[in-house]
């Protein structure tokens, strides 16, 4: 199954974006994680088939209402783990 690494830029911490990313990872079924990044961007990592990363990817670009992505940068991870939900760290 395939895994990607994300980090997002812009105005994404402090605007419910990783409660907000939980819960599109739920619906759609993705495996993984997200935290805040000390220099506040938002990292994630999320495993599931292409289309479900596909989808997970618009969510994040989008974000909640009151965030702004300025940049999703998106990269090929490796599952170090065995995810078994979506969590927030």
């Amino acid at each position: 199954m395939p895994c990607r690494h994300y980090i997002v830029e812009g105005r994404v911490q402090g605007v419910f974006f990783r409660a907000s990313t939980k819960d599109n990872a739920d619906s759609i079924g993705v495996k993984g994680w997200v935290r805040n990044m000390p220099d506040g961007r938002v990292e994630a990592v999320a495993c599931g088939t292409e289309q479900q990363l596909a989808v997970f990817e618009t969510c994040l670009s989008q974000g909640p209402p009151m965030a702004v992505v300025s940049e999703l940068k998106i990269a090929a991870a490796e599952a170090v783990e065995n995810f078994i939900e979506f969590s927030i760290r």
